[in-house]
């Protein structure tokens, strides 16, 4: 036996563990520091925090920013970096757990970069998303819905409803067959796991997609408490880890949604009461 009572493949899985795990927090660490800074924004994550204001009431800037075809591919990579920086470590278990399975099987040589094709399938998904969450934007701001300098919702009504509907999603049966794949990383794999690089990639899209089904109504509270926000985005990608990894996930989530249901009427109901 080799170092420590450990033969050369446990030695070989131990390596591809670190490299995949520092190759993970390199990605986080640069897309968190892409976020913060808000490279190619008027203004830095830091400076929207500090200027943040009550929900539904945000401050008041000069006119809206002009659309263009630039300016749109901005905003996607915003949120697609975004995405990244907050749904990567989550995905960690069910990534390192496919690289080791991939090391003990026949495709052993390739682990380590089967394994990035997973992630990068992964990521894949939240591209999709930062697609549709840009477009969105966009129509909100057409209507009048959101502050476009300070990208949050302008109405305490629409951000309650928002909340209310996020909540109601956390009791629904899709949230809770995709967390449940999210929480399984072993039953997934056996079900899902699919052989070659381009089987890496479907399978980690596959996995996104549950993800996906999993978060998408939370990434959508970004609209409520302001997309560069970074309390927000810090408190919902910590609020991701704790359904996915928490022993009793599912309980956290549906009080979790009843809390914002609780919020979101509310915040409807102020301005009646």
């Amino acid at each position: 036996m080799g170092q420590g009572g450990r033969g050369p493949v446990e030695r070989l899985a131990a390596r591809d563990r670190w490299i995949v795990a520092t190759a993970v927090a390199l990605i986080v660490l640069l897309t968190a520091l892409y976020t913060v800074f808000g490279i190619g924004m008027t203004m830095t994550a830091l400076e929207m925090t500090r200027m943040a204001r009550p929900i539904g009431a945000p401050m008041q800037m000069g006119a809206p920013p002009v659309w263009t075809a630039g300016y749109a591919l901005l905003i996607f990579l915003m949120w697609w970096v975004m995405m990244v920086a907050m749904m990567t470590p989550s995905a960690a278990p069910m990534l390192l757990l496919y690289t080791a399975l991939k090391r003990h099987g026949p495709e052993a040589a390739h682990a380590v970069p089967f394994s990035l094709l997973f992630l990068g399938g992964y990521l894949l998904a939240w591209a999709g998303f930062s697609g549709v969450a840009a477009a969105l934007q966009w129509a909100t701001e057409a209507a009048g819905l959101t502050n476009g300098p300070m990208m949050t919702l302008g109405s305490r009504g629409v951000a309650g409803l928002v909340l209310i509907l996020a909540g109601l999603y956390q009791f629904s049966g899709w949230k809770a067959a995709c967390l449940r794949h999210c929480r399984s990383p072993a039953q997934f794999l056996a079900r899902h796991s699919r052989p070659g690089g381009w089987g890496a990639l479907r399978t980690g899209a596959h996995h996104g997609a549950y993800c996906l089904g999993c978060c998408w109504a939370l990434m959508a509270l970004l609209f409520v408490g302001g997309i560069m926000n970074l309390y927000w985005i810090v408190g919902l990608a910590l609020f991701v880890l704790v359904e996915k990894l928490a022993p009793d996930g599912r309980r956290f989530s549906r009080l979790a949604g009843a809390a914002l249901i609780g919020f979101g009427g509310y915040l409807v109901a102020d301005p009646f009461v």
